[in-house]
């Protein structure tokens, strides 16, 4: 599998991400800046955290018109892998790659912390390492993390199983004191229709080893490789 990630001012998590796709694939991915307008065929494009640009305008608003995401656009609309992490995510939603938004945390304070999310389906490029309805720890750190959609947006994810995770207790159970920042339906990452694009708030990159504390964020890398080489 090749792979790139995309580098933009204000990411802070683009090296996480290389080191993580480095040990699940045994190889360096190109880190593509954001400036350029094509790069080498890759199987997976990787958007990551941080604070692109400040944060200014809108979360991830500048950087989805940054001149590499028209690249980035056409490539998922060929069915190219494209992974958002946190910022990136917030990414996605900007260029309409996922549907929905992210807008300010329900408690209007940025959240550093483990959480538990639940995998709502195992059938998917992202997730194919783990179980339907397991429980993995991951930490998120966001300040615009609060999923939304309109009621009929919500319902036709649901229909076409586009939600990825939610947040959950220890136990798989979904609780309001679950959800860190007051997303709907406790949704913590969610698909496009075809389940190549996946935008999620937790950073799996940040427990990918268990010297960094876990490795339930390493399955997901893991599983990308197999599935994509």
């Amino acid at each position: 599998m090749k792979a790139a990630v995309i580098v933009f001012p204000g990411s802070n998590c683009d090296r996480d991400v290389q080191v993580a796709l480095r040990q699940s694939m045994g190889r360096e991915p190109l880190m593509v800046w954001h400036k350029e307008t094509t790069f080498d065929p890759v199987d997976l494009i990787v958007l990551p955290g941080g604070f692109s640009y400040g944060d200014y305008l809108r979360c991830g608003a500048m950087a989805a018109n940054s001149p590499v995401m028209k690249e980035v656009v056409a490539r998922a609309a060929k069915g190219v892998a494209v992974l958002g992490i946190c910022n990136g995510f917030q990414m996605l939603t900007e260029t309409g790659l996922v549907p929905g938004v992210l807008m300010r945390n329900a408690d209007l304070r940025f959240v550093c912390r483990d959480v538990t999310v639940k995998v709502e389906t195992s059938q998917s490029l992202f997730t194919s390492r783990y179980e339907q309805g397991q429980a993995i720890r991951i930490p998120v750190a966001h300040h615009d993390g609060n999923y939304f959609a309109d009621g009929d947006t919500l319902a036709a994810m649901e229909d076409r199983g586009q939600v990825a995770f939610r947040y959950c207790e220890a136990d798989g159970a979904i609780t309001a004191e679950a959800n860190p920042n007051g997303s709907q339906r406790n949704i913590a990452g969610v698909y496009n229709e075809t389940k190549t694009v996946l935008g999620l708030m937790p950073h799996p990159e940040r427990l990918a080893d268990p010297r960094l504390g876990g490795s339930d964020g390493r399955p997901l890398f893991d599983g990308l490789v197999e599935a994509l080489s």
